[in-house]
């Protein structure tokens, strides 16, 4: 399977309107460019959607946005006018929103991909799993009982997680309908032992499975069938007997879209569901066929999938959402390392408090909502100019968080510009903080321009090598202004974290989207 690396997120998902599939040289609105927001999980599909110019008569235009983000645009009208379609791996959250599916049209799906266990083949025979049934149980089971540690995807950012967490509740609450808030509250217990084994998140299923190949602490993954086909090292993949929760890729019309679009529209679903591109899209993206006339490749076995019940109720999906972050997943220990320098002020030090202040609760939408800091997470604020400041560190409570979300809120808003730039001596001092035992740690690095106080990245880099390895968290990065691009990617490649581009953006966009991966 063809995935962007990690680093690719500099571009592909925060630059989001440069991306696309087209020539790039002709208007977004040109009559012959189908404009589409997609989901990021669409992004293996460019090398194929290049040659819908050429044989279908339609130039693509992906716009690439995170699950609830595009669901948001979509029902609240947003994306009239300036798309024309939509690309998400599920409209399943789509179509809880109230006003959403007046907003679409037809819908094609075009391709399958249920979301499964991928273990290491060791592991899954040590576990007896291996040609054996078995259920969301027993996985629980084993979860609970330290018995394997697995990653899977932020459900508040991608769908992958979201069916996930989705399919385990359904299936540990004997759920034989829609998914209730009842059944929720009442397998909460159970969902918390299940995630106990967690130990690797993010905001998009690539870049999980390319930190998966990484992380040799980890013994399997919960993602698409397909992205688990595609993993160099092979897995053996486990098929709960129970169900299982599939994305079906529907490729979805705008009710906005003019006649001339909804022309493209038409030609490019029948083009991609045509059983010589559909062929193309199995062996390429190790995604099931959806039209009749292809053969399904043999890894896919013979097994009848059983699809679990989903929520019927938006309130009901947050719920679990909600949760899943606040209760259920590993809490997460989360360190900002944020430039203060003399460059900093104006303008830049207020989009950087406005990007903080939102991740106390001030960004009331449902994206803003599960993007502000968790229950029982761990916050350690360190910011810098010529040196390192001392580090303030904030622990939000299981209950009631609103008092130390004030606190935060009222030390962002308290940060002031001025000095130089001491990067490489800042994040050092991130890392030497101890680690919070039970705790998913990780950095972020803010900067707008070059290091020009203390050590430099080579010893930052000889520093870090010499951490032990529960101390070596990736480290999210965050460009701006004048940042170094260079040496701000060998950090993230370093550490094992990825670039967010603020610089075409804004600080919040970045900040929100990096809360996917914490």
């Amino acid at each position: 399977m063809r995935r962007a690396l990690p680093l690719v997120l500099l571009t592909a998902l925060l630059a989001a309107l440069l991306a696309g599939c087209g020539s790039g040289e002709e208007p977004a609105d040109a009559p012959d460019v189908l404009r589409v927001l997609a989901g990021s999980e669409i992004k293996d599909l460019e090398p194929l959607l290049r040659r819908a110019e050429a044989e279908a008569g339609v130039k693509v235009r992906l716009t690439y946005t995170g699950t609830l983000d595009g669901a948001e645009q979509v029902a609240s009208g947003r994306a009239d006018g300036r798309l024309d379609a939509v690309w998400f791996s599920s409209n399943r959250y789509l179509s809880l929103i109230d006003g959403a599916q007046a907003r679409l049209s037809t819908q094609s799906k075009i391709m399958i991909s249920p979301v499964v266990l991928g273990l290491k083949p060791a592991k899954a025979r040590e576990l007896g799993w291996d040609g054996k049934q078995v259920t969301w149980a027993d996985i629980a089971r084993a979860a609970k009982e330290g018995r394997f540690g697995f990653a899977m995807t932020n459900p508040a950012s991608s769908n992958s997680g979201f069916s996930a967490l989705v399919g385990v509740a359904a299936a540990l609450s004997d759920a034989d309908g829609a998914l209730s808030a009842e059944q929720v509250a009442s397998v909460t217990p159970r969902l918390k032992e299940f995630f106990s084994a967690q130990r690797l998140t993010a905001g998009s299923s690539g870049w999980l499975a390319d930190a998966y190949a990484r992380d040799r602490r980890v013994d399997g993954m919960v993602n698409y069938e397909s992205v688990l086909l595609g993993m160099r090292e092979p897995l053996t993949l486990v098929y709960p007997s129970d169900g299982v929760v599939t994305a079906d890729y529907p490729l979805t019309l705008l009710a906005s879209a003019p006649e001339p679009k909804k022309a493209l529209y038409g030609k490019l679903t029948a083009w991609l569901r045509s059983p010589a591109v559909q062929k193309d899209i199995m062996t390429g993206t190790h995604r099931r066929p959806i039209a009749p006339g292809v053969t399904p490749d043999p890894r896919f076995g013979g097994r009848q999938l059983i699809e679990l019940p989903f929520p019927n109720r938006r309130s009901t999906a947050d719920e679990l959402i909600a949760t899943y972050l606040n209760q259920v997943r590993v809490p997460a220990e989360a360190r900002f390392v944020l430039d203060t320098s003399g460059s900093m002020e104006g303008e830049r030090i207020d989009a950087l408090k406005q990007a903080l202040v939102a991740l106390t609760g001030a960004d009331t939408s449902a994206s803003g909502a599960f993007s502000r800091f968790s229950n029982r997470e761990a916050v350690t604020m360190i910011p810098f100019s010529s040196a390192p400041m001392k580090a303030v560190p904030f622990t939000v409570p299981e209950r009631d968080p609103a008092p130390v979300l004030a606190e935060i809120k009222a030390f962002t808003e308290g940060l002031s510009a001025g000095g130089g730039t001491a990067i490489y001596d800042s994040l050092a001092a991130a890392y030497d903080r101890p680690v919070t035992p039970g705790h998913y740690t990780s950095v972020v690095l803010m900067t707008d321009g070059d290091n020009t106080d203390g050590s430099d990245y080579a010893a930052f880099e000889a520093r870090y090598r010499a951490l032990p390895e529960d101390r070596r968290a990736p480290a999210f990065v965050v460009l701006f202004g004048e940042s170094d691009v260079e040496e701000m990617r060998k950090v993230a490649e370093l550490t094992g974290g990825a670039v967010f581009d603020a610089r075409k953006t804004s600080l919040s966009s970045a900040f929100k989207e990096i809360r996917g991966y914490q």
